[in-house]
């Protein structure tokens, strides 16, 4: 009985944004993998539409059945399942599928489960679970500890495989840190030692020496005596720094491989030679460019579903995967492209609306949890397919060709629906 009521107590608008986002989505990836040889059975999994149907059904199935489960086992079980998750990423090691340089996928006979996607679900309700027990406050160093860890465990594990572009993506949670009270200095050093990185590979390792210490100098010179960080933060962050701006020469041109310089080169502007810039732009730079040009010639209302020279004539690499806005652009035009956007910006501002309302810790930071995933992967999606952020392998939510993804990304959004509507109910904490 419980589950036949929950249809009725559930947000609509999220729910309509998430239904009409993946169905628009999957327009779009049987318009760009169709072509004369393709089945246009819906549901045959040797075809992309067909797998990515599959996974919609199944979303729609599971969700049935987690709507008769009790929130209460759904967080009991959170630190548990997290372990699980850390295992099925270990057991990528021995066990995984090697595609495109990544072992990040078990093989399923006709279809691959990606453990990743599913550990960001996993690590959104550990985090939650672990920040909401009683006594645990991230005003303590220890306390502050855990939860990085966390965070950092899967990181580690997803990058070795190596996915940079997933790892990014659990970093997106520290979010959900700052957002329960972790100290904003650790958000400036983050930021500044981004900043140092970068503009260390700009302007050169003894310009950037000289001024830090210049600066760091003023700032122990003129610093206020009230509101100030801790002393072992002031002492340990100018450190930091100079051991990040004295290693990035070195990190540059031997941990990273070729493609990544390649793409901080043509990022940063640090390529000065003609040649060598338009043979980075040529290779690099090309997908870019392409979903560029796609996105350009569907001009403000598209040349039409299915009639997208570009898509059809497979000019932009990953067209259905982490390229699929450059279809959205090309065959919709600027006003539907617009239209997704301000769906995934309506998205996020719901969420963000039910995290709010929420009166357990637990449900709210679960919440802020999901809604920083979206964020992450629709931001950077969309601002590497305009060439505004380096090329990332991050897929469009609801949109990309990737069942694990798309499965995964419905069962978390709804997990927090069903706590929403559930949010009366204050039996357990």
């Amino acid at each position: 009985m419980r589950g036949s009521f929950l249809l009725f107590r559930i947000d609509g608008l999220s729910m309509l944004l998430i239904i009409a986002l993946t169905t628009f989505g999957w327009f779009n990836i049987y318009s760009t993998t169709l072509d004369d040889n393709s089945s246009t059975e819906l549901l045959d999994l040797s075809t992309y539409h067909g797998k990515q149907l599959f996974f919609v059904l199944l979303s729609l199935v599971v969700i049935t059945l987690l709507s008769f489960i009790d929130e209460h086992v759904i967080k009991r079980y959170s630190s548990v399942s997290y372990l699980v998750g850390i295992a099925l990423l270990l057991g990528l090691f021995v066990f995984g599928r090697t595609i495109a340089g990544s072992t990040s996928w078990y093989d399923l006979g006709p279809l691959n489960f990606q453990p990743s996607e599913l550990m960001k679900l996993l690590t959104a309700l550990a985090l939650a679970k672990y920040l909401s027990d009683t006594g645990v406050t991230l005003k303590t160093g220890v306390h502050q500890f855990y939860a990085v860890l966390i965070i950092l465990v899967p990181v580690l594990l997803v990058l070795l495989q190596p996915d940079p572009g997933s790892a990014l993506v659990y970093l997106a949670l520290f979010l959900v840190l700052f957002r329960e009270g972790l100290p904003l200095y650790y958000l400036a050093a983050v930021i500044f030692t981004l900043l140092a990185f970068s503009l260390t590979l700009i302007f050169g390792l003894s310009s950037m020496l000289i001024t830090a210490a210049v600066l760091f100098l003023l700032y122990f010179l003129l610093r206020p005596k009230k509101k100030r960080p801790p002393l072992f933060f002031e002492l340990l962050f100018p450190l930091l720094q100079f051991g990040v701006i004295a290693i990035t020469p070195w990190a540059f041109t031997s941990v990273f491989k070729q493609h990544h310089r390649d793409r901080f080169s043509l990022w940063l502007g640090l390529e000065k030679d003609a040649n060598k810039l338009l043979e980075i732009k040529q290779s690099i730079g090309y997908n870019t460019y392409q979903a560029e040009q796609a996105i350009a010639s569907g001009r403000w209302w598209g040349k039409g579903f299915m009639q997208g020279t570009r898509t059809k004539g497979n000019f932009v690499p990953a067209q259905h995967t982490d390229y699929i806005f450059s279809s959205v652009g090309e065959e919709w035009g600027f006003v539907v492209s617009a239209l997704v956007v301000l769906a995934f910006v309506g998205l996020l501002l719901r969420l963000i609306v039910l995290a709010d309302r929420q009166k357990l810790a637990f449900h709210r930071i679960y919440g802020y949890g999901v809604i920083s995933i979206l964020f992450i992967h629709f931001t950077i999606n969309v601002g590497m397919v305009l060439g505004m952020l380096p090329t990332i392998g991050i897929p469009l939510p609801f949109f990309s060709y990737g069942g694990s993804g798309l499965f995964f990304f419905i069962l978390m959004c709804f997990i927090f629906l069903k706590i929403d509507a559930n949010r009366h109910k204050t039996h357990f904490n």
